[in-house]
């Protein structure tokens, strides 16, 4: 199950006219401007947007007017700094989501060129040699959890639990011997990485005997 990721508002102080042009950006792209912070920070290293230029705070007459929705002095008017309010997970910083909003705004502007450098062929190469030996602890680990198989048809319900990874005498339901063949048929399909036709064969067995031994209950 994933975890629920929790949220808070982030008030951003900035200039009228940066929040402005973010405003206008974030409706041009149809995203709000907290996508757009987000969309930055998953594409650039955090040093990179750290170092960039901040569009600071705006200027002390640089103000808004806003009207109090609530509270004591609600209806009044309320002259304040102007701000972009972001929704994004906890943890981040107001002035690294202002020049995450800096960078977006320069990329779409031109001021700003990225571009994706290809994986050179000593990266590549050990790359391909650490997805190697994953792939093989994988083997290893499916081989030494799965052991060998019975050796002969399974002929008995005990037996076919052993295979489906159930303790003897249990009774599981339906539903749940069905959700283990699925389970263990991902990791011993001959297709997949982890593959073996004669654990699969076995698994289908196994399969075929608590049907039959559920039909006839």
């Amino acid at each position: 199950m994933t975890k629920a990721t929790h949220k808070k508002s982030y008030s951003i102080p900035c200039p009228s006219v940066f929040r402005d042009k973010i405003s206008a950006l974030s409706d041009r792209l149809g995203m709000n401007a907290g996508d757009l912070a987000r969309s930055i920070t998953l594409a650039f290293p955090k040093s990179a947007i750290a170092e960039y230029r901040d569009p600071g705070e705006p200027a002390p007459d640089d103000r808004e007017t806003v009207t109090l929705q609530s509270g004591p002095g609600k209806g009044k008017p309320w002259r304040r700094k102007p701000r972009i309010q972001v929704r994004l997970p906890k943890g981040n910083d107001p002035v690294h989501l202002r020049k995450a909003l800096a960078l977006a705004l320069d990329l779409h502007e031109g001021r700003l060129r990225a571009s994706v450098e290809p994986i050179s062929q000593p990266t590549r190469a050990a790359l391909t040699a650490q997805a190697h030996q994953v792939e093989a602890r994988l083997r290893s680990a499916v081989s030494a959890l799965t052991g060998e198989t019975l050796g002969h048809p399974v002929r008995t319900k005990d037996e076919a639990l052993f295979v489906l990874g159930f303790p003897p005498g249990s009774r599981p339901s339906p539903d749940a011997v069905k959700a283990r063949y699925r389970q263990l048929a991902t990791i011993h399909h001959p297709d997949s990485d982890t593959g073996s036709t004669a654990h699969m064969m076995e698994l289908n067995q196994a399969m075929t005997f608590m049907r039959g031994y559920v039909n006839n209950r």
